[in-house]
């Protein structure tokens, strides 16, 4: 496969960084020439055949970065294939059970409704509470919040497979 992909997110402390990587690392099998890149650094989104999205999740919201980049680049994502992906439930199971049916951010769903993506998938997040400061602690604290690494690499793995194979099929 010949095609250029963009895969850009937003990150705090890494997680979805991670996540985005190996996105990227699944797609690259294909042949396809694959950018992994923060949102902030992401640029030229017209020059890819296809688009990858993603953002952690706080309290039901992407980060601010993300929904910027949303925002700029909407009418450039509505001419491509894109997909979008959330990373952000810390607890044991379907993380879309987990956030009690949330899978995108209401107050961006006008413009996925104009970008039309391909998917939307939410997958676990990580609390590493090592790089937390002390009032993030407190809240995770206070909300009873698990902590670990709740990603899971195959699902992660699969879903950027099934990317690929839309794009070769």
């Amino acid at each position: 496969m010949d095609k250029r992909i963009l895969v850009a997110y937003a990150t705090k402390y890494g997680a979805t960084a991670e996540i985005a990587q190996a996105i990227g690392e699944t797609l690259r099998k294909t042949g396809a020439t694959v950018d992994v890149a923060e949102v902030e650094a992401a640029v030229a989104v017209a020059t890819y055949d296809a688009v990858v999205l993603g953002s952690a999740v706080y309290a039901g919201h992407w980060r601010k970065e993300a929904v910027e980049f949303l925002d700029v680049e909407k009418t450039n994502l509505a001419d491509r294939p894109v997909w979008f992906f959330s990373s952000g439930p810390t607890s044991e199971g379907d993380p879309v059970e987990a956030m009690d049916g949330w899978r995108f951010p209401a107050d961006q769903q006008p413009a996925a409704d104009l970008i039309g993506p391909r998917d939307i998938a939410v997958f676990g997040g990580c609390i590493d509470p090592e790089k937390l400061n002390l009032g993030e602690r407190l809240i995770i604290k206070a909300v009873k919040a698990q902590t670990g690494d709740f990603r899971d690499w195959d699902a992660i793995d699969a879903w950027a497979a099934g990317i690929a194979q839309t794009l070769t099929g």
